[in-house]
């Protein structure tokens, strides 16, 4: 079901820039999301969000969004993802991302995109656009290359074979792509062979950058709905979470330290940066009229 809300405010200000993703603002359009990932943590209780399948759509955001950036006198990056996919279908029809994109063109801010579909070529030219006066960033979230497993734990996502060949086309077009390789969950996804599918498939599709995720987050609303998708589709693997992870919040991949030994050797091996050497401009501060 899609509901209209509207906004008090859109832009949150992040006071350090990641090393993650750079982000100096963040900006969600929706709440909630339709590719109901089985692992999603924006299901937690703290985020209360009442039925995760319901899509809301900020209706004042775009208003908001252009008179936030132009009282903004730091030019940092607006990032998009992390509490929802900027490009769900709702987003097919509704555009609220593409005209998002146009307004931050407009105010000449640089922007990074987190996404799981490969919707955004659509809006190729702006981000051409954005480019061209600071940068634009989009990050795909890869958590496996096996689009059958994929089609299990981000039933409503597209398939990871389309955001790599997606990742493709920015790429050849002068736009800094790159990989989410997070979460990487337990028992599902921790193999050396996985990761290293990752990593050689983002690096033939011109990835620049990867930033990896060894584990999950297991909290509240997240882990029950997380564990009953385990029992339809892993009859099981519950069990071997609640033993190895009990009511932990966080849930690390088997031989972490391993995995993160195969992934900076492949990383170095291809010339793929990794968190904090992700190349993003600092914030600039604006000349006063």
């Amino acid at each position: 079901m899609i509901r209209e809300i509207r906004a008090k405010t859109l832009l949150a200000h992040i006071r350090h820039p990641d090393s993650w993703f750079g982000i100096k603002y963040n900006m969600n359009l929706y709440r909630g999301c339709e590719h109901q990932c089985i692992y999603c943590d924006s299901r937690s209780e703290c985020y209360q969000i009442e039925d995760f399948r319901d899509v809301l759509v900020k209706v004042n955001a775009l208003e908001l969004l252009d008179q936030e950036l132009a009282r903004k006198r730091v030019k940092g990056i607006v990032g998009t993802g992390s509490m929802n996919d900027p490009y769900t279908p709702a987003e097919a029809h509704l555009n609220m991302t593409g005209r998002a994109l146009a307004i931050i063109a407009k105010h000449g801010f640089p922007v990074h995109i987190l996404t799981k579909s490969d919707l955004v070529l659509r809006d190729l030219d702006t981000l051409r656009a954005i480019n061209a006066r600071s940068r634009a960033i989009v990050s795909f979230t890869v958590t496996t290359t096996d689009d059958a497993l994929a089609r299990i734990v981000e039933p409503g996502a597209p398939p990871p074979s389309a955001r790599l060949a997606a990742l493709a086309v920015l790429a050849q077009q002068g736009i800094t792509t790159g990989v989410t390789m997070m979460p990487i969950l337990p028992f599902l996804e921790d193999t050396a062979e996985n990761v290293t599918a990752i990593v050689e498939a983002a690096h033939a599709a011109g990835a620049a950058h990867i930033l990896p995720g060894f584990g999950m987050t297991l909290r509240d609303r997240q882990r029950a709905w997380y564990y009953e998708q385990l029992d339809h589709h892993f009859p099981g693997l519950r069990q071997r979470y609640e033993r190895a992870f009990g009511q932990c919040y966080h849930a690390p991949c088997r031989d972490v330290p391993r995995l993160e030994r195969l992934f900076a050797d492949l990383c170095r091996r291809y010339g793929i940066r990794t968190r904090a050497a992700l190349d993003v401009p600092q914030p600039q501060q604006m000349a006063l009229l």
